[in-house]
């Protein structure tokens, strides 16, 4: 008896440990199973946590860049560029309105009555002449005029890229903007409430308005500027878009010329001046005392009957989408008599 008992307590003993050995076992395949699942999911972009994938799509997209033919050639940048340096002041609201806003910008763009609201977090680079200055914001990318002295020292730094000034209007140049950058929508939606805009403002402006004409005049130490269509200084609106009709003279020498603006003697003004007059002095007070003291600028018909509007010279420099949103609406108001 005692011997089957002995064997009985053997056998029980074997059969405890294959079954613990069997569970072991499912264990160890379970835990073997999990961690290759994990494994796919890290490996799998299909099966991978969806933020990991935001990440890592993100980081590639960072990664991309794009051949872009610039003014001076064909430049690789960026296709999503984060940090831009805008040395050609006047394209910083062209990349604000785009939802870039840039990291660098000349001084210029603070003086602005307009821009300086949207310049928070943004490095007041002087001049934009020091390459120093320019290298401390790390940029990726770059953005000056043609004929930039220093384009081939800030191309060491990072993908610069050359504009002609005047060559595209703002709408032509925001949707340029918008595929360099790869926000052609944003770029879009810009233009479409833009003109959505001019179309609505534009019947009621002729209507008041009628053949009577609109000058831009900014005096310098040397005599008066007259502006076109193209130069900035509310040209754009006037004439582009509200179609307003300029003097005989500044249709000639400032437009059809295609210069943009025209200098011009005081002697001549008569011939420049419109029925409507939008004026400021070229650079600093001292520019204007000798015209708008002068017995030629006080007899003009415009500013006997009252018809001279006073520009900011700093903001009205700007043709961005910010910069022309704010003058349309003073342009608008003061021919309208509002």
């Amino acid at each position: 008896m005692k011997t089957w008992r002995k064997l009985g307590f053997l056998l029980g003993t074997v059969l405890l440990l294959i079954m613990l050995a069997a569970c072991g076992n499912q264990t160890d395949t379970a835990a073997t199973d999990t961690q290759t699942q994990n494994e796919s999911a890290v490996t799998d972009p299909a099966t991978a946590p969806a933020e990991d994938r935001a990440a890592k799509e993100a980081a590639a997209d960072d990664s991309e860049t794009i051949v872009y033919a610039a003014a001076n050639g064909d430049i690789t940048i960026p296709k999503n560029p984060k940090r831009i340096v805008v040395i050609a002041d006047s394209y910083f609201g062209d990349f604000v309105q785009l939802g870039i806003t840039p990291v660098g910008a000349p001084d210029h763009v603070f003086q602005s009555a307009v821009l300086k609201e949207k310049t928070d977090g943004v490095t007041n680079i002087g001049d934009g002449s020091s390459v120093e200055s320019v290298l401390g914001v790390d940029p990726d990318l770059i953005i000056v005029w043609v004929g930039n002295e220093n384009l081939e020292k800030f191309s060491k730094i990072a993908p610069t890229v050359a504009f002609e000034y005047g060559k595209l209007n703002t709408k032509e140049r925001m949707l340029e903007f918008g595929r360099m950058t790869n926000r052609e929508s944003e770029a879009q939606a810009w233009v479409d409430s833009w003109d959505s805009r001019i179309a609505e403002l534009k019947p009621e402006v002729q209507a008041a308005v009628g053949d009577k004409t609109v000058s831009i005049l900014q005096p310098y130490d040397k005599g008066i500027y007259v502006m076109g269509d193209t130069f900035g200084r509310g040209g754009e609106i006037l004439y582009q878009e509200l179609e307003l009709k300029a003097p005989a003279g500044t249709q000639k020498e400032a437009i059809d010329s295609g210069a943009g603006f025209a200098s011009i003697s005081l002697e001549t003004l008569e011939d420049f001046a419109g029925d409507y007059i939008f004026t400021a002095p070229w650079q600093s007070a001292d520019d204007g005392p000798a015209v708008y003291n002068s017995s030629i600028w006080k007899n003009l018909p415009g500013v006997k009957a009252g018809q001279v509007f006073e520009i900011d010279p700093v903001a009205y420099y700007f043709n961005d989408p910010i910069s022309l949103d704010s003058q349309l609406t003073f342009i608008t108001d003061s021919l309208l008599g509002k």
